[in-house]
């Protein structure tokens, strides 16, 4: 149905009440073959790709509170694939093929828009990094080019490329293909699509318990009653630990608090990403005119939903480093998010000694970017109770086999 200006109006004052809801709302089974424990970006992608490419419908998500409301709520919405480790760009370029077609795929506007993501060189050991990850995207198929203090200049007026400036500028890398998403228009898409298969999205439904015999896993208790499963995924950034704690398994990761926060809106005047590693921090616009603003997480361990005032401090220091034009506005709002991050900064996406349970977690600061691309790899894991080869190597036994994909500080800012 085609709605005009009137109609849209008309539809508000009526507080939308005739317009059909995006998912249902279904009382929790007594049994299912497929349980996802969380209903972020990741659980409810991989919910879908389970019923999309494996066929299989007897499958609900549950979600301690609402869907889209944990770390997919509360991240930079930044996408790109040039991370430097074959590994870890395969799997990542995997994720942009698909955001490249998931508004067609999901008949939802996810809002993905390839605006370009820059990350900044200010040293001679920084160029010769960048020259290094460059090569090795290509290497591996990915866009990627090198660009000079002029060109950056050209395309970002407003960033500062003095010689003269604390940390000059002496290059870049590009991807042009990169860019930013709607957060909550993917989760919505993605959870409308999968209620359309068949999926039983369950919110407020936290799970307690992850049960188990004669190790393989059985079902899980929730505070809406004990529900069998024959396999059961988790999905729940941030709190990975505390659910493998419930199967009794130890997983090598740990959770930070990550912050990022929005100043009041202005007009266009930064239609890209910038982000810098020596400097630490990036910053985007969004289609609203806020500037969005992150760095890296706060060192102390902690599942709180927000952060120190140090790392607030620093990362603004550092964008009015790069954007002098930027320091007389004032901060809108602030967040932060809780990540947990693996040894070698690369996920978790595998089987678990438990028959029938799986674990995707440790994502690090770079988990909203992998959504499409971490739901696909996991569907296959759990479908068919093997990795695909994507996500081979970021199995649980790399930590025992010491087959670690470093990615710490190799793509510049993590996010």
């Amino acid at each position: 149905m085609k709605y005009s200006a009137l109609n849209l109006l008309r539809n508000g004052l009526r507080h939308n009440r005739d317009w059909p809801e995006a998912w249902r709302h279904p009382e929790p089974k007594s049994h299912y073959d497929v349980i996802i424990v969380g209903g972020g970006g990741h659980g409810l992608a991989t919910a879908y790709y389970l019923a999309k490419e494996h066929g299989l419908r007897n499958i609900a998500v549950l979600e301690k509170n609402w869907i889209g409301g944990g770390n997919t709520a509360r991240n930079t919405t930044i996408v790109r694939s040039n991370y430097l480790w074959t590994e870890a760009a395969l799997l990542y370029e995997k994720s942009m093929q698909l955001w490249e077609g998931l508004s067609n795929d999901l008949n939802y506007n996810v809002m993905f828009s390839q605006r370009g993501v820059y990350n900044l060189g200010h040293t001679l050991q920084d160029m010769r990094d960048i020259e290094r990850r460059v090569s090795a995207n290509r290497l591996n198929g990915l866009d990627a080019e090198i660009v000079t203090p002029d060109q950056l200049k050209r395309a970002i007026p407003a960033l500062n490329t003095s010689a003269s400036a604390r940390y000059p500028i002496l290059g870049a890398s590009l991807q042009r293909r990169a860019g930013v998403a709607r957060h909550d228009a993917v989760a919505w898409g993605f959870a409308r699509a999968a209620d359309a298969l068949g999926v039983d999205i369950i919110e407020q439904c936290e799970v307690t318990g992850i049960e188990r015999r004669n190790n393989k896993v059985t079902g899980v208790q929730t505070s809406r009653g004990h529900i069998t499963a024959d396999k059961v995924g988790v999905v729940v950034a941030g709190h990975a630990s505390v659910l493998a704690n419930m199967a009794g398994l130890r997983l090598p990761i740990q959770s930070h608090p990550l912050q990022a926060f929005v100043s009041e809106p202005l007009k266009p005047v930064l239609d890209t990403v910038v982000m810098s590693n020596a400097v630490h921090g990036y910053v985007s616009q969004s289609d609203k005119g806020e500037l969005v603003i992150g760095a890296g997480i706060d060192a102390y361990n902690g599942y709180g939903q927000r952060g120190s005032f140090a790392t607030i401090e620093h990362a603004l220091q550092a964008i009015i480093e790069l954007f002098p034009s930027f320091s007389r506005l004032r901060l809108l709002r602030l967040w932060g998010g809780i990540v947990d991050v693996c040894p070698d900064a690369c996920p978790i996406i595998s089987k678990t000694p438990v028959n029938g349970l799986y674990f995707n977690c440790g994502w690090g600061t770079g988990g909203f970017k992998a959504t499409p691309g971490s739901g696909w790899a996991f569907a296959h894991t759990i479908a068919r109770n093997r990795p695909h080869e994507l996500n081979a190597p970021f199995s649980l036994d790399r930590f025992a086999t010491g087959a670690l994909v470093d990615e710490h500080g190799a793509a510049a800012v993590a996010h």
